[in-house]
């Protein structure tokens, strides 16, 4: 499994504990995981550790959208791509690329924009282009 395919599968399990909660090993359980077990896992305990964190990022750069406003699948996706931009070491152009090709692919017309420019504002804000990671 590639790691854009992953990503599609953090991304459906994101998803479905919108709907259901339940426990990360049940749902894990419940997907094709091939060769990325750990990347999936990684991601997915590392978005519920910093969710309150990534969700207020969110909320103040959608302005005039909160949280709760934006579609599921957006709010999903944007997650995930500040997850990967703030606390992994995927360079920042292929977290908001990977994110950007997740939102053309599950998101609205609109998405693919919307995720972008998000994204660029959390890289710019929080000092990528002057140096790396804070």
């Amino acid at each position: 499994m590639r790691r854009h395919e992953a990503r599609e599968v953090v991304l459906r399990l994101l998803y479905r504990l919108e709907f259901k909660d339940a426990p990360l090993d049940e749902l894990l359980s419940e997907e094709d995981l091939d060769d990325q077990v750990e990347f999936i896992r990684e991601r997915l305990e590392g978005i519920f550790y910093h969710r309150r964190e990534i969700d207020a990022i969110i909320d103040q750069r959608a302005k005039g959208w909160g949280i709760d406003r934006l579609a599921m699948m957006d709010r999903n996706i944007l997650r995930l791509g500040i997850y990967e931009l703030l606390y992994t070491d995927i360079p920042p152009e292929v977290a908001i690329d990977e994110a950007v090709e997740l939102a053309k692919e599950y998101g609205t017309e609109k998405s693919p924009g919307f995720v972008n420019g998000i994204l660029d504002r959390v890289w710019r804000e929080e000092g990528f282009l002057s140096g790396g990671k804070k």
